[in-house]
């Protein structure tokens, strides 16, 4: 996919939601994914049921302040969040998930937060960061790893959760040791490489030795 059909069919959605990417400009020793975190790990957390008045409002309030309490924003308003390397849709995404086959490919990409914004709205009917406003779903990291953001639609609303330092988590630890390790046929083998070269990197006595 060439730069100027990512910049017409991703970047300028996500523009208009108030997202401003910045290409190639992921911090080196960024871990690839977060996966496998606990009740344990998160550091804050809230839901909001589809009937709630005001609903795109409510969340994008709620993802703001937990932003801001959390630390997933530095002092120039940037972090990171996952994006397809393709242009495939999250509904896609769901889609493959729902029918057991393997996700396309996703990685961490740069953005700035502008001044408007509307993450759970134009973000979410982006459709990379959700299937509709007020349907969302998307993960999202401080530049530093400090802070990982998971937001999931559910049956009867959306659930937002922070992971604090993930990349000291033994329960992701293990899990990223677990998915490197995987031999299946619906394993992403490229991830697969990169979580190992992760893990590689780290300090021999920050990585987890437990066995799934």
């Amino acid at each position: 996919m060439g730069i100027q059909e990512r910049e017409r069919k991703m970047y300028r959605p996500l523009r208009r939601a108030g997202l401003e990417v910045i290409p190639n400009a992921v911090p080196d020793g960024t871990m690839p994914i977060v996966l496998g975190y606990r009740p344990e790990d998160s550091v804050g957390r809230f839901s909001r049921p589809y009937e709630t008045p005001r609903l795109v409002e409510r969340l994008n309030e709620d993802w703001y302040d937990l932003a801001v309490s959390s630390g997933l924003l530095d002092q120039r308003r940037e972090f990171l969040v996952m994006l397809p390397e393709d242009t495939r849709t999250h509904d896609a995404f769901l889609q493959d998930l729902r029918w057991g086959r393997r996700a396309a490919p996703a990685a961490w990409t740069r953005v700035r937060l502008l001044e408007c914004w509307d993450i759970m709205g134009r973000g979410a009917a982006s459709a990379f960061l959700g299937v509709r406003a007020g349907h969302p779903g998307f993960g999202m990291m401080a530049l530093d790893s400090s802070v990982y953001i998971s937001c999931s639609t559910g049956e009867i609303g959306v659930d937002v959760v922070a992971v604090g330092h993930p990349d000291r988590s033994e329960n992701v630890l293990r899990e990223l040791e677990w998915y490197a390790r995987w031999d299946h046929p619906r394993a992403d083998k490229e991830l697969q490489k990169r979580i190992a070269v992760w893990l590689a990197g780290r300090a021999p006595s920050a990585v987890s030795r437990s066995g799934r």
